[in-house]
């Protein structure tokens, strides 16, 4: 018997296929059920056509829409702390918060981090 009980993990193909569909329906429920994800996909919208375009050359352009795609990922990664957090239980508590106010802040870097490539890349 593995750690894991009596179950047997898929492997190959079938656990790619698998996660891919998991990874489908995690995306699918960040955007039914998070505002801030919809409206950061609205901005990836924008963002990534636009770092196409306003790039000079390809290291330009990826430096331009990375970051973009960054804060999709931690706002994913935060979305999924907090389900995480309210799944344990809905009553206040301290650590719950913290863990809540620390992925909101890492979603605010991942913004940062975004607008100060941009103004040093286009400010010439």
């Amino acid at each position: 018997m593995n750690d894991l009980g009596d179950r047997q993990k898929p492997t190959g193909l079938t656990r790619m296929f698998r996660a891919f569909g998991a990874s489908t329906k995690g995306l699918t429920g960040a955007f039914r059920e998070e505002a801030a994800f919809r409206q950061e996909l609205a901005l990836a919208v924008v963002v990534i056509p636009l770092g196409l375009w306003l790039g000079r050359s390809g290291i330009e352009r990826a430096l331009l829409i990375a970051p973009m795609f960054i804060v999709l990922i931690v706002e994913l990664i935060n979305s999924a702390i907090e389900a995480t957090v309210d799944r344990i239980g809905l009553e206040r508590h301290k650590l719950s918060g913290l863990a809540k106010d620390i992925g909101s802040a890492a979603v605010l870097m991942s913004l940062t981090l975004l607008a100060v490539i941009w103004v040093l890349i286009l400010w010439r």
